[in-house]
């Protein structure tokens, strides 16, 4: 048992700096100027939204925050916009196919997909992992149908300050972040926190 124990912490460990290294080495190898930076993912830090306690909202990470606003290529090759589905509940959701929990909680973010009345933005770490078949393979595994959007080169995981993957967003109809959690959600913790929102 303890070898077993040592083994997964192992495993995880490796992962993990494996996961850093991949961000260290974008960061410096890709240099990006701020105005590139803003055609990857637009600027959003104007918005203006009142949050849950009645105070205006600014962009930000944090519960009562607006989410910063992305754009993104789908695995079909459509442009989607995290805004363009102000209006609707939202769970963005960072992942990447070696990732052991990633891979536990996807069955569970299907079924939520398909029981609740939720857009589930499934971001891909794409740079992190051996080539885009995989993504492919991992999707038709998993009989994924919600979105998976392909982050390329890391810049929207980045923005987000992504580090443990997965790690999810719960957003509400206004854009507002009201749940972020880094690590594996069940089905019925998704369900909870999707009654809570509006």
């Amino acid at each position: 048992m303890k070898k077993t124990l040592i083994i997964i912490v192992m495993i995880g460990m490796f992962g993990w700096a494996v996961y850093d290294l991949a961000f260290q080495a974008d960061s410096k190898s890709n240099p990006n100027t701020s105005e590139e930076m803003e055609q990857e993912v637009p600027d959003s830090s104007n918005d203006k939204v009142n949050n849950t306690s009645g105070t205006e909202a600014s962009v930000g990470l944090n519960i009562g925050d607006i989410a910063p606003d992305f754009k993104l290529q789908t695995l079909k090759g459509e442009n989607v916009k995290l805004s363009d589905y102000r209006g609707k509940r939202v769970m963005v959701n960072f992942w990447a196919t070696w990732c052991p929990p990633c891979r536990a909680e996807m069955p569970d973010m299907e079924k939520f997909y398909q029981n609740k009345d939720v857009v589930i933005l499934a971001v891909n770490l794409t740079q992190t992992e051996g080539n885009l078949q995989e993504v492919k393979d991992f999707v038709n595994e998993y009989r994924l149908s919600f979105p998976v959007l392909l982050d390329n080169e890391s810049k929207v995981a980045m923005n987000y300050e992504i580090r443990p993957i997965p790690t999810s967003f719960m957003i509400d109809s206004n854009g507002i972040i009201q749940h972020k959690v880094l690590g594996a959600l069940n089905y019925e913790r998704m369900v909870q926190e999707f009654k809570k929102m509006k």
